[in-house]
């Protein structure tokens, strides 16, 4: 499982510093729904309610108000013995568990203190929850005996695992379904911890998602996919936590897993499942929530959202259908497609090679920021030079310094996850506009090289007509398509980059293999045409020194025109690491290139700055002095 490239296209971490807004004490702006204007002025979010930016003011204009799911972790509140917590818009409350009531005859109470919680006698509830407690504390002695698991053959315990798993689902849920009166069962030991909920009505607004929390992990499924449409009766959904079953199946069962790799669990190993109908589509994925079995810092580190998929081998931990919503200090957010068995796999990264390549590319990307001021400084100031190829040599520079200093200002913070997507959507036009001007530099050195040939003026003055409209406009459709298509995809837990769900990472990486594809052929058609006018040449030896610098340039464009970033798609096998560094420093130098070709190389600039350090001798200055002296002269004549 290897970590994210540190260099940006493949993945960016980024963030934008907080946005401060400056304003006159007592004034405040309009509120979104569920904050309120303090004294001093500033947007705050009502009690039971947090900004989604996680920051006390709101300062950010699309920031809003939501409802703080108090009956979650990682708040989770305590109602003591025999009640559960329910969440209601801004609040909460505590209820008794079905078979339970109050001493007063109310339905619901706030403080543990207040909790009087009593059984109700009824047959009925007293069969169900004790043929669950039989469930949980068979099971609990399955996964005690140590000698049915530790002696068998790893195929053999994973097929012994899947069996259990579908046999417990079952069990739980037709035991449930008979007795039906009860809305909430809910039995838990040491090993084991089972709550089931019954759902017989039509879903309402009010009812939309059901949440199930056991042992600090959580489930929310629509209830749509519960009630399952054409089910005549009730339907029921079972949420099952084994504290102890991770240590079975371990990550050595996850196939994406090789011997170098020290993955390890780092949650309870969950089931989700409703019946009476078992293996339906949803229509809506569920969260689950995991509260971490391991307090360590996961920094840096990749977590991995998986189920438990069977095979004809036994079974083994896969990704297909979750991905990683959100991770914090105590708990991991997945979101998958399908209902199964669940757990969050941690692999730590080398810190070794991450640190290198951190350094290589801060260095690197420094170097190219300071390189690419001066080279626009250069075109902008440099009277002499200015062109249709120095304005294509300063838009470059302008994208490609903005996207490196963003890189650089705000890597790794991805707190706020509106501003995540913001920086992620700013910096995927950024990237794009850069390759897009990268396929206009190619464009114009190849009809650059056809001209010595062939003078075609034509072709250059619409190059001139499209340059700005398609350098800027084309990533922004791109761009907007993107952003209108999926919102959501933008920003990850760990990066603030497009997300690799539904293939949108391809919105960014088809463009740019399309343009290094078309440079490429660009680049080996120029070498073509210098070839042959280098043959065609006689032996005059400034004509052939003045080919061989425009041939010697257009091999340095194989750097500016982004052709090395195919680079980032041979890093797999042995090679992997070598091909790291080397895509990591050369593209980090990118803007190296661009100062040393267009600046250093070039014999205009190298004129220009020497008369622009250059001293007046002093013969100029008495010559200057002179003409003052009889332009003063003449006027005082007048």
């Amino acid at each position: 499982m290897r970590g994210p490239s540190l260099f940006p296209g493949l993945c960016i971490l980024l963030s934008l510093p907080g946005v401060i807004v400056q304003k006159a004490k007592g004034s405040c702006p309009p509120c979104p729904q569920n904050a309120l204007c303090d004294i001093d002025g500033y947007c705050t979010c009502k009690p039971g309610y947090h900004s989604q930016s996680g920051e006390r003011v709101l300062t950010f204009p699309l920031d809003i108000c939501e409802d703080v799911d108090e009956c979650k972790p990682p708040f989770s509140r305590y109602c003591g013995k025999n009640a559960e917590c329910q969440n209601v818009e801004g609040s909460f409350y505590c209820r008794c568990d079905p078979g339970y009531k109050l001493l007063s005859g109310d339905t619901q109470f706030m403080n543990p203190s207040d909790n009087t919680c009593q059984k109700i006698a009824s047959s009925n509830n007293t069969k169900g929850n004790q043929e669950l407690q039989w469930v949980v504390e068979d099971l609990e002695s399955r996964l005690a005996n140590k000698t049915l698991w530790e002696l068998g053959e790893k195929r053999k315990i994973a097929s012994k695992v899947t069996s259990v798993l579908q046999m417990v689902e079952s069990t739980v849920l037709k035991i449930t379904l008979k007795t039906p009166d009860q809305d909430i069962q809910k039995v838990q030991n040491s090993a084991v911890a089972v709550k089931v909920r019954v759902v017989r009505d039509n879903c309402s607004e009010e009812r939309k998602i059901f949440n199930l929390n056991i042992q600090m992990n959580s489930l929310d499924i629509d209830c749509n996919d519960i009630i399952q449409g054409d089910i005549k009766g009730p339907s029921a959904v079972a949420f099952i936590s084994y504290s102890s079953l991770g240590n079975i199946i371990n990550a050595t069962f996850f196939g994406e897993m090789t011997e170098k790799d020290q993955v390890y669990l780092n949650s309870h190993v969950v089931s989700a499942a409703i019946g009476p109908k078992r293996n339906i589509s949803l229509s809506k994925a569920v969260i689950l929530s995991f509260q971490h079995t391991k307090k360590t810092n996961l920094q840096g580190q990749n977590v991995t959202c998986v189920f438990w998929k069977s095979t004809e081998e036994g079974g083994h931990w896969s990704r297909d259908g979750c991905s990683l919503e959100q991770v914090n200090k105590s708990h991991t957010t997945c979101s998958c497609t399908h209902l199964s068995s669940f757990a969050v796999l941690v692999a730590p990264t080398s810190q070794e090679e991450d640190a290198t390549l951190a350094v290589i590319t801060h260095v690197g990307l420094s170097l190219s920021l300071l390189c690419l001021l001066l080279a626009a400084l250069t075109f902008l100031l440099c009277k002499a030079i200015q062109n249709t190829s120095t304005s294509l040599h300063l838009q470059l520079c302008i994208c490609l310094f903005l996207a490196h200093l963003l890189f650089l200002t705000a890597i790794n913070r991805t707190e706020h996850k509106v501003l995540c997507a913001i920086i992620a959507g700013a910096l995927h036009y950024l990237y794009l506009a850069a390759f897009t001007w990268m396929l206009l530099e190619g464009l114009h050195l190849f009809l650059t090289a056809r001209n010595l040939t062939a003078v075609n003026y034509s072709s250059m003055s619409r190059f001139m007509k499209f340059m700005f409209p398609v350098g800027y406009g084309v990533p922004a459709v791109i761009v907007a398509i993107s952003a209108a298509s999926g919102p959501h995809l933008y920003g990850t837990p760990n990066c603030c980059w497009l997300q690799l769900e539904q293939g949108f990472i391809w919105s960014f990486l088809g463009p740019v293999c399309a343009i290094i594809c078309v440079n490429l052929v660009f680049f080996l058609s120029v070498l073509y045409i210098l070839k042959r006018k280098l043959s065609s040449l006689n032996s005059e030896v400034s004509t052939i020194q003045n080919v061989r610098m425009l041939t010697f340039k257009a091999m340095a464009q194989l750097f500016i025109l982004g052709c090395t970033w195919c680079l980032g798609v041979l890093q797999v096998g042995a090679a992997a690491r070598v091909m790291a560094y080397l895509f990591t420093i050369i593209n980090s130098l990118q803007g190296i290139f661009i100062f040393l070709v267009y600046c250093l190389l070039s014999q205009q600039v190298r004129k220009w700055f020497g008369n622009v350090m250059k001293p007046k001798s002093e013969s100029e200055i008495f010559t200057h002095s002179s003409r003052f002296a009889a332009y003063s002269k003449s006027s005082e004549n007048k």
